[in-house]
């Protein structure tokens, strides 16, 4: 079983989003389990005070040490282990798919710290914090919406979880390409229609074409992603020479 601990002020929402749809069949199953820990149950200020001013002046109030190791000992208490620990935060680095797949390799257990106000208390991130993870460029009002995302991330990758790797695999960002168009039934739909090719039956025409377009879109949306790539088998070749010829042509064709 794949485990991860959330530590949030906001537990109810958080466990209620992720016990849904397929996370929640894979709990329900056996697969993954997500438990969500209130940081409040830890402080012992009467009022449940979990944050103070920060030293040094400046606006806002910073989540305090002592509140935050309290839940975080306690969890690494129960699985009787010291757990890798990830601080969602503006500051860390960048989440991707090859990140999703670190970590459901690398590990069984995460614990995600979710943050509020202007931040939490530095010495605790020195202390108890393995990585920091951030969603991108933008700063969100805590860490539950990222926490949420990178669990999702993850658990959709443990064995089990999903019902065929395939479900995974033939995804965006999988192998570096995002994914092609996906089309389902009526066949024309205001006056648009599903690729012939598509309804063909002709399998490997239709991996081809699937190919194609993954490329087209990948080079055409993200050309720092398209970039990284290496095309070295010879379909992958002929492809990209088409390619070439296909972009050429409605280059023309727009002047």
């Amino acid at each position: 079983m794949y485990w991860i601990d959330i530590m949030t002020l906001f537990p109810d929402t958080v466990g209620d989003v992720l016990c849904e749809s397929i996370l929640g069949r894979g709990q329900e199953r056996g697969y993954i389990r997500v438990e969500c820990h209130q940081i409040r149950d830890y402080t012992t200020n009467k009022q449940k005070q979990v944050d103070d001013y920060p030293y040094g002046g400046g606006r806002g109030c910073v989540m305090q040490a002592q509140p935050l190791y309290d839940c975080w000992r306690h969890i690494c208490q129960s699985h009787g282990e010291r757990v890798h620990t990830i601080f969602m935060s503006p500051c860390g680095k960048t989440f991707t798919q090859e990140d999703a797949k670190r970590l459901s390799r690398e590990y069984d257990k995460l614990i995600l710290v979710c943050g509020h106000y202007e931040g939490i208390d530095q010495r605790f991130i020195d202390e108890c914090v393995d990585e920091e993870i951030s969603l991108g460029d933008f700063v969100l009002t805590g860490g539950e919406i990222p926490a949420m995302a990178v669990a999702d991330a993850v658990c959709r990758l443990v064995p089990g979880v999903l019902p065929d790797p395939e479900c995974f695999t033939q995804e965006s960002h999988w192998d570096g390409l995002l994914e092609y168009p996906q089309y389902s039934r009526p066949e024309e739909w205001n006056g648009r229609h599903v690729p012939p090719i598509l309804l063909s039956g002709n399998h490997a025409e239709i991996k081809k074409w699937r190919r194609k377009q993954s490329i087209i879109r990948t080079r055409l949306r993200r050309p720092d992603m398209y970039e990284k790539l290496k095309f070295e088998t010879k379909q992958d070749k002929k492809l990209l020479a088409e390619i070439d010829s296909e972009l050429e042509c409605d280059k023309n064709e727009n002047r």
